[in-house]
Parts: structure tokens; C-alpha cells; sequence
């Protein structure tokens, strides 16, 4: 299998180590493969890909759709490096307003899994970032919400003392505060969906 699946802290929260394939011309990766994910659990779809070229200290975030157009997102570093988080925004989690960061770069061609029902925001690590993301759900103008990068009630550790935002992404509201409809269901079936080595 050319995967290895890990569940973090958040166990809905998964990353994906693709094998890297080299040879004398270079190398090769598969990114995604639906048989392989579905295996470990991630059965949606993907009908939406992103990608953002961004400049170093840059953060985006942290952002969501409510209900009914949550999306799920599998974020790749394509070039550069990032510091990928996401939030847990689901009433009734015993992890809510809890954070998962990781480094995701082009060196070590991480994946992070997150599913519907909780924010996502990156920090840019190089000079320049290249990010893809794949959704499970199109992007919907009147689904669109956000929470406030530096919400000190989540305290996410930032690796950069000094971001740059977005005038939008500043005024984004507080997670207390925040437009959200997500309600806390285990979609984990750790009988039915063993790590996979």
C-alpha cells in the first residue's frame, strides 16, 4: 500500500504518508487513491480542488462552511513549507475548541485529512508556499465562515510572531462568537478501521 494513515490527538484528524517512488529520472508519488482512503475510513468524495501560491509569514484562516456545505479538505504542501492547522468547532466534542498543527512540506510530502466540521488556517514557513487541497464539497459563497486566527480561548502556537492577513481574515469573529451548526457524531469505527502500517 502506498500510504501510511496516522489518526493525531484528534482522532478524526488523519495524516497521510505517501511512498515516494525514486529512481535516476526523478520520482513518483500517488497522492490519492480512493480504494486506499476508504479503506482506512475516508469514504467521501472529492469534487473541488484548491490551490494557493502564497509569500512567507502569509496566514489564511481560519476558515469553514457551515452546514449544509461543510466541506472535508486533504491539504498538500506541493512546494515550500507550511504550518497546517485545524480546529474542532463540533458542539458536544470532548475536544472542541482543541487545535492539530502540522508541518506539511515538499521535503516530506505530508497529507492532513480533515473532515467536515472543523476550521482550517496555514501559516507560510518559506519564501513561498505552494498549497492544493481537495474538498468534499464546492465552494458555497453563502456557506463561507471563519474564526479568528489569534482566538486566544483556542491558543493555537504559531510558528510566526507577525503574520500576514488578510483584511477579511482580521475581522473574522471569535470561535464563542462564531456562525457555526456542527454537532459532535463519532465517525471513528476503530473495530471496522484499523491503522494501516
Amino acid at each position: 500500500m502506498p500510504f501510511h494513515f496516522k489518526r493525531l490527538s484528534i482522532p478524526e484528524i488523519i495524516l497521510i504518508e505517501p511512498k515516494v517512488f525514486h529512481d535516476e529520472r526523478g520520482c513518483f508519488i500517488e497522492v490519492y487513491k480512493y480504494s486506499d482512503f476508504a479503506q482506512f475510513g475516508i469514504e467521501e468524495s472529492f469534487v473541488q480542488d484548491n490551490h494557493t501560491k502564497s509569500k512567507k509569514n502569509v496566514l489564511r484562516g481560519l476558515h469553514y462552511q457551515k452546514n449544509p456545505g461543510a466541506q472535508g479538505k486533504l491539504v498538500r504542501c506541493l512546494r515550500g513549507n507550511i504550518f497546517d492547522v485545524a480546529v474542532d468547532i463540533r458542539k458536544g466534542s470532548s475536544t472542541f475548541g482543541q487545535w492539530i498543527g502540522v508541518e506539511l512540506s515538499e521535503e516530506n510530502n505530508r497529507m492532513l485529512y480533515i473532515p467536515p466540521a472543523f476550521a482550517h488556517g496555514f501559516v507560510v514557513l518559506s519564501d513561498t508556499a505552494d498549497v492544493i487541497y481537495k474538498c468534499t464539497k464546492e465552494y458555497s459563497p453563502e456557506n463561507e465562515r471563519g474564526i479568528i486566527w489569534n482566538d486566544p480561548d483556542i491558543n493555537i502556537k504559531w510558528p510566526v510572531e507577525n503574520p500576514v492577513i488578510s483584511e477579511k481574515d482580521r475581522k473574522l469573529p471569535l470561535l464563542k462568537d462564531a456562525d457555526k451548526n456542527f454537532v459532535f457524531e463519532s465517525r471513528i469505527n476503530f473495530q471496522e478501521k484499523p491503522q494501516i502500517p
